[in-house]
């Protein structure tokens, strides 16, 4: 069957993401392994729950409760997630607009995600308690990242830029939650999660990996200059723009320290788990649990 746009697109995220969290160099065949065969195929959670089949699985969920809920909370505000938006606005482009064929778009993705994964590996075993363990995983990742990143922050302030009455938890919400109403806030928890680790996660610190792999040829300090530069950026473009927040070092502090947890999150256990303790985390802040 000949490659579709989406096919290439899924291909190179594969790659990407493979590449970025471990893979062999962009130079190594696909499917070079023993023999020259398929590479074995991942057994047990935590090496399948990796794999970008299971990301996609775990994403879907979000995606569909973001884009549903979306619509019937704005009020016709037209409140979205500005990664959404940037992704909107760039598919638009490509002539993708408009719900059904942003949904035929996300299941023909999915799809090719899921071919280029079965030509690396063959069939990977599909199974339903997994997806339900990313998202059990994603809830304990963002309590221990609110807790470790709002303690640091809340020490890291204590004897230098005052935080006034706001300790490090009242800094966890301000970074985290979404000033709308309780309901347009936990859609916009969900939409952050899927968009911003999209984003964020995948394009930007699973690029900067990749290409960090080719010129450094050292893992370690590839991952470790990818997990900076993209913290940094990630917690820099919540302060641009008119919709932005006011630039504040202890928000920007929690977000870059959020980020880089995040970060750790994808490259080491995979899309799925860092998009669901991403949007935990922001549902969490959002009832006020935190902070």
């Amino acid at each position: 069957m000949p490659a579709t746009p989406s096919s290439n697109v899924a291909d190179a995220l594969a790659r990407m993401e493979h590449l970025a969290k471990g893979g062999p160099t962009a130079s190594t065949p696909p499917n070079a392994g023993t023999k020259g065969g398929p590479r074995a195929v991942p057994a047990g959670y935590f090496a399948l729950t990796r794999t970008a089949t299971y990301g996609f699985l775990a994403a879907l969920p979000l995606f569909v409760l973001y884009e549903v809920l979306v619509r019937v909370t704005d009020g016709g505000t037209g409140v979205r997630v500005g990664a959404d938006v940037w992704v909107k606005a760039l598919l638009a482009q490509a002539g993708v607009a408009g719900t059904l064929p942003l949904a035929i778009a996300v299941v023909v993705f999915g799809v090719a995600l899921v071919l280029v994964e079965r030509r690396r590996y063959g069939p990977l075993p599909v199974r339903a308690s997994y997806v339900g363990g990313i998202v059990g995983e994603g809830l304990v990742y963002a309590v221990v990242v609110a807790v470790a990143v709002s303690s640091a922050v809340g020490a890291l302030f204590a004897f230098g830029a005052p935080l006034g009455a706001e300790g490090g938890a009242a800094v966890a919400a301000q970074a985290g939650g979404y000033a709308p109403g309780t309901a347009s806030g936990l859609v916009l928890s969900l939409g952050a999660g899927l968009y911003e680790e999209f984003v964020f996660r995948v394009i930007l610190v699973g690029g900067l990996a990749w290409l960090g792999r080719l010129v450094m040829r050292k893992r370690g300090a590839a991952y470790a200059v990818a997990a900076v530069v993209g913290a940094l950026v990630f917690s820099a473009v919540h302060y641009i723009g008119p919709l932005g927040d006011a630039f504040a070092l202890p928000s920007f502090t929690f977000r870059f320290l959020f980020g880089l947890a995040l970060n750790a999150l994808y490259l080491t256990r995979g899309f799925g788990v860092a998009a669901w303790a991403h949007a935990l985390y922001d549902v969490l802040v959002t009832l006020h649990i935190f902070g």
